[in-house]
């Protein structure tokens, strides 16, 4: 299930208003939109995630968001309520991007030190 945002420009009567914002949980395989709650103008996404989240039974599924919502809370709430999640970091978190770079290239770093490689001569051995 993919959560992201949509601007809808003139949504209004000659474009003259500000586009509306909704946030939606949809399945891209399925083209299927499992819900959507509108984004407050005076806002952002990161308040409508969890507005959203609280109408879905997300049990079981792999949530996907863009990197505007990886916050903790957003992250806490997608666990509690059962599913996995796959949060796109970019620097908008530094140390914690840093963090994850650090650790990524060490387990590839272990992984390479530690891989056995299994040479088998001969038919059926």
């Amino acid at each position: 299930m993919s959560v992201d945002t949509s601007a809808f420009r003139c949504s209004f009567r000659g474009c003259a208003g500000q586009p509306v914002h909704l946030i939606s949980a949809f399945v891209s395989e399925a083209q299927l939109v499992l819900g959507q709650a509108s984004v407050d103008v005076k806002s952002n996404e990161i308040t409508a995630i969890p507005t959203l989240l609280e109408l879905l039974d997300i049990q079981g599924a792999i949530v996907t968001i863009d990197a505007m919502g990886c916050r903790k809370t957003i992250a806490k709430r997608i666990v509690d309520g059962g599913a996995d999640t796959v949060l796109a970091l970019k620097d908008n978190h530094p140390t914690l991007h840093e963090d994850v770079t650090l650790w990524l290239d060490s387990e590839i770093t272990k992984s390479r030190r530690f891989r056995r490689r299994r040479v088998v001569t001969g038919f059926g051995m």
